[in-house]
C-alpha cells in the first residue's frame, strides 16, 4: 500500500496516570497491539509520533518529534505529514484497540489523488483514526501558527476544502473509536 502510517503516541495521560502506550490490554502493550495492525497494512513507512523518542520504539519506525511547543496531535500529525515520502498518510491514536484491519483498509479504500478520508459520529469528528492527503501539510502548519489548536477544526477546515472526504460512522462502528483514557476505561472492559 503506497501510504504512510503514524502511531500517536504523544499524549500526557493525565486522566489514566501513567503512559497509556505501555498499559497492558488483552495482555499485549497498547502500542504493540496499534503497530501490529498498521504492520498488517504493509505501509510504506510507519512513525511513531510523540513528544521524546519512546524507549519501546522499534527500531524499525522512524521517531518524528512534535513540533514544539507541542499542540497535541495536531503538532504530531504536522510533523508527520512534513516527514512522509508518500502521498497520504494513516494516522492511528495509541488508545484506541479496537480499531480493526477490516475497517482501516476500507478507509484506504476511500482515499483519492490529494484527498484523503475522515470517520465522523454525529457531529464529531474522528481525526486521530483518518487519512490525510500530503496536502493537508499546510492546513496542519496554519493551524499551529493560530490560536485555535482544535483537531475539530483542522478536520471541518480540510473537509470544507475538499482534502477530507467525511465517512459517516454506523451505529455498528461506533464501538471501534472507543478510547481508552482513564482507569475506569480499562476496568469496564
Amino acid at each position: 500500500m503506497n501510504i504512510s502510517a503514524v502511531l500517536l503516541a504523544g499524549g500526557e495521560s493525565r486522566r489514566m496516570g501513567r503512559d497509556k502506550a505501555t498499559l497492558l490490554f488483552r495482555g499485549k502493550p497498547l502500542w504493540q497491539i496499534q503497530l501490529e495492525l498498521l504492520r498488517k497494512l504493509a505501509p510504506a513507512e510507519i512513525f511513531v509520533s510523540t513528544r521524546t523518542d519512546p524507549v519501546w520504539r522499534p527500531a524499525d519506525l522512524q521517531f518524528v518529534a512534535d513540533d514544539s511547543p507541542s499542540r497535541g496531535p495536531l503538532s504530531g500529525l504536522a510533523a508527520s505529514l512534513a516527514a512522509t515520502r508518500t502521498k497520504h498518510l494513516l494516522a492511528l491514536a495509541i488508545d484506541m484497540p479496537f480499531v480493526t484491519e477490516e475497517y482501516l483498509k476500507f478507509l484506504c479504500s476511500r482515499i483519492e489523488p490529494g484527498r484523503g478520508v475522515i470517520p465522523k459520529i454525529d457531529d464529531r469528528f474522528e481525526p486521530l483514526a483518518a487519512i490525510y492527503p500530503k496536502e493537508a501539510l499546510a492546513n496542519f502548519q496554519s493551524a499551529l501558527s493560530g490560536k485555535d489548536f482544535s483537531m475539530q477544526t483542522v478536520a471541518a477546515r480540510l473537509a470544507t476544502d475538499g482534502k477530507l472526504r467525511v465517512v459517516p460512522v454506523t451505529s455498528e462502528e461506533r464501538k471501534l473509536f472507543v478510547n481508552l483514557n482513564e482507569p475506569a476505561d480499562l476496568a469496564a472492559l
